[in-house]
């Protein structure tokens, strides 16, 4: 049986945060709070150049806007 609880997991997402902060990468998981958890996740700074993270837990109340990017 399908669940559609896990649809999302493995996509890419773009996670726009509150001071106009952004984290992209691998969506592995979520909690009702909706904070997340991503991997192989990259910060974009606000001048473009990317800093490497390889895994990031978002909290949700930091969270402005999230965008899906691509699955892979």
């Amino acid at each position: 049986m399908f669940c559609m609880e896990y649809v999302f997991i493995l996509f890419h997402f773009a996670v726009r945060l509150n001071a106009n902060r952004e984290v992209i990468g691998i969506l592995r998981g979520y909690d009702a709070f909706m904070n997340i958890v991503l991997s192989d996740a990259y910060e974009v700074a606000k001048n473009g150049d990317q800093v490497k993270i390889d895994m990031a837990v978002v909290r949700g109340n930091s969270i402005n806007i999230v965008e899906g990017v691509d699955r892979i």
